[in-house]
């Protein structure tokens, strides 16, 4: 899979259609992999997303623990492995193995990123303790940004694979994938 860095004033592209997206997380030797259907663009200088990361979840006390988490953005080939990511608790078992997720090193961060994403954000928590506890909602100031050149290019998503195409879920367990671009240039 060919991976290209994204500029940082690029980085709320790989956000901006509404994916939902795979949240990885470390802390320490524990690792864990969540969905997330709430996740979008909010800064773009620097670059700044908001996800919103349940209490009771593991992966919000290994981003307590460790100040830092990474955004991917699975396509349609991970549609089963997201479902399962967002239905079990890693709490007691590695998600990752457990869904033979492939992960490789971030460049900024320790959470590992997932392998077969399109998009990767690796993000660090910018602290609003009244938003975290309150709304759940944590902001994260993206650090480094990299995309499947196959389907992002020249700062544009181009989803000619079906298969690469990213997943939005509507609620129920209903996803839909992202269908055809029409206008821009």
């Amino acid at each position: 899979m060919p991976i290209q860095d994204v500029p940082l004033p690029q980085a709320y592209r790989l956000l901006n259609h509404g994916p939902t997206v795979l949240v990885s997380s470390a802390a320490g030797a524990r690792r864990n992999v969540m969905a997330a259907a709430w996740c979008m663009p909010l800064d773009f200088d620097p670059p700044k997303i908001v996800v919103v990361i349940d209490k009771s979840t593991f992966t919000r006390e290994l981003i307590s623990a460790s100040g830092e988490f990474a955004i991917n953005v699975p396509p349609r080939a991970l549609l089963d492995a997201t479902v399962a990511a967002g239905s079990d608790s890693g709490r007691e078992t590695d998600k990752f193995a457990a869904l033979d997720l492939p992960t490789f090193a971030a460049t900024q961060i320790a959470a590992p990123l997932i392998g077969g994403c399109v998009a990767w954000l690796e993000c660090k928590v910018v602290p609003e303790a009244h938003n975290q506890e309150r709304y759940d909602l944590f902001i994260g100031e993206v650090v480094a940004a990299r995309a499947d050149s196959r389907v992002f290019r020249n700062g544009r998503w181009h989803f000619d694979d079906d298969t690469l195409r990213t997943l939005h879920h509507v609620a129920g367990g209903a996803f839909f994938m992202t269908g055809e671009a029409v206008g821009g240039s």
